[in-house]
This record gives C-alpha cells, sequence and structure tokens, in this order.
C-alpha cells in the first residue's frame, strides 16, 4: 500500500470537497425549508392541504433516493423537458426532498408535542393563526426538533457520496477515480475520505449541539444545576447542592 502517493494527492482532494460541503450544506438548507413546509401541512386541520402533504411524504420515503437521484438526472428531462444546467442541482434537489420528507415528521411531531393550553391560551389573547405558529408554538418545538434534525444532516451528509452515482466530482467521486487507477489501489484514498467524513459529521454535531443549548436558553430551559459531593453529609443525604453546603458552613442550622 503505497501511502507516499495518497500523501501527494491529498492537496487535489480541495476542490472535491468543496463541491462535497456545498452540496450539504445546500441540500441541508432546502431540507429544512421542505421539512417545515410538509410539516406544517401535515399538521393542518384542513383536509385539502393535509391529503396532498401526506400523500407526497409517503411518495418521497417510500422510494429510493438512489431512484429518485437518477430520476431527477435523467428521467425528468426526458419525460418532463426540464433540464438542469448544473448537474449538482439535481443531487441537491433529489437529496432536500427525500431527507425534507423525512424531517417533516420530525416538525409535525415537535409541534404536536406543544401543550394544548398554551393554544387556547393564544386564542383568548385573540392571537391569529400566523401568530400563534410564530409566537408560541415554533419557539418551543423548535428545540425539541433540533436533536433529530442533526442526525438527519449527519445522514445527508454521508448520502451525498451518492451524487457520484451521476457524475459529480465530489470527494468519493475523486477517490474512486485515484484508486481505479493502474498501480494503485482505492483502500488508501477510502481511508482518506472515511476520515473527512467523520471530520464534517463531527463539525455538524458540534454545530448543532451549539445551536441546540442556545434555542433551549431563548425559551427560559436553563442547563441542569450541577450537583456536588458534600464531606459532612451523612450516607443518606449522600450529595447535596453547592448552595445548601455554602449555607450549613456559614451556621445556617
Amino acid at each position: 500500500m503505497d501511502w507516499s502517493t495518497v500523501i501527494d494527492s491529498l492537496p487535489g482532494y480541495a476542490e472535491p470537497l468543496l463541491v462535497t460541503i456545498q452540496v450539504t450544506v445546500m441540500a441541508s438548507a432546502l431540507a429544512l425549508v421542505v421539512a417545515f413546509a410538509l410539516g406544517l401541512a401535515t399538521s393542518s386541520k384542513h383536509l385539502v392541504v393535509r391529503t396532498p402533504a401526506r400523500a407526497f411524504v409517503e411518495l418521497i420515503r417510500g422510494s429510493s433516493v438512489v431512484v429518485q437521484l437518477f430520476w431527477f438526472a435523467y428521467a425528468m428531462p426526458i419525460l418532463l423537458g426540464i433540464q438542469f444546467n448544473f448537474q449538482i442541482l439535481v443531487g441537491v434537489i433529489a437529496l432536500a426532498l427525500n431527507y425534507g420528507a423525512y424531517s417533516s415528521e420530525v416538525v409535525r411531531g415537535a409541534i404536536a408535542a406543544v401543550p394544548k393550553g398554551q393554544l387556547e391560551a393564544a386564542t383568548a389573547l385573540n392571537f391569529t393563526t400566523f401568530q400563534k405558529m410564530r409566537l408560541v408554538v415554533l419557539p418551543q418545538a423548535w428545540p425539541e426538533m433540533i436533536p433529530s434534525l442533526c442526525s438527519f444532516a449527519i445522514m445527508l451528509l454521508k448520502a451525498s457520496a451518492l451524487v457520484s452515482m451521476i457524475g459529480i466530482a465530489d470527494i468519493t467521486f475523486w477517490a474512486d477515480t485515484l484508486g481505479g487507477r493502474p498501480g494503485q489501489s482505492p483502500l488508501p484514498h477510502l481511508t482518506v475520505i472515511l476520515v473527512i467524513y467523520f471530520v464534517l459529521a463531527w463539525l455538524i454535531w458540534t454545530g448543532m449541539r451549539w445551536l441546540e443549548n442556545k434555542a433551549k436558553q431563548s425559551v427560559g430551559v436553563a442547563k441542569p444545576r450541577k450537583l456536588k459531593a458534600d464531606p459532612n453529609a451523612d450516607a443518606l443525604g449522600g450529595v447535596v447542592e453547592k448552595s445548601s453546603t455554602t449555607q450549613r458552613r456559614g451556621g445556617v442550622k
């Protein structure tokens, strides 16, 4: 296994890495819009709004993302006469619709979890439907969505490797190209992109954790207070809050 050749080829991964990041970021942003649109539509009380949205979600979830990718890339230009000028848009739209449909269930579930009393209070204050959603429902539902949306974002990152199947030169395409050259083994290059995907996934997870903490703070959900062991506490007390320990040492009986 010639690692020196792999190391020499690392600068060539810069442009394909940028393509992978572009596909992931653009598809994630569009998927979020699709998720909220479908999630709100499937939560609607009106059957004429809820039924088409539910049918679309089930259609997308019930078919393969690979088939959807090929359909947008090759079938749609023939059947509908729609041709994208940039192939990368095909990958972005296919991934966004697929993961947006899955994420819409996260949005719908988080909205349904908002206590009914909150909506009744908003109704008593004569809020419009838009005001209820903007001021009451979404601020409470958004922090609950983030952990699941984080998982879907990481899954979308990994699924971005599929765009190499329609000729988009991402890092998977580049690794396959280099590994297929005469005298080259694909294993070192696959190891390189394995590390790259891991680092990108870790960055997404870290960013979403920060966003989750900020979202919870914005609605007044504080972090749990840390408990400190008190050496003077008896066996039954065990662990007490730091503030209680300070008061007892200060002479409070």
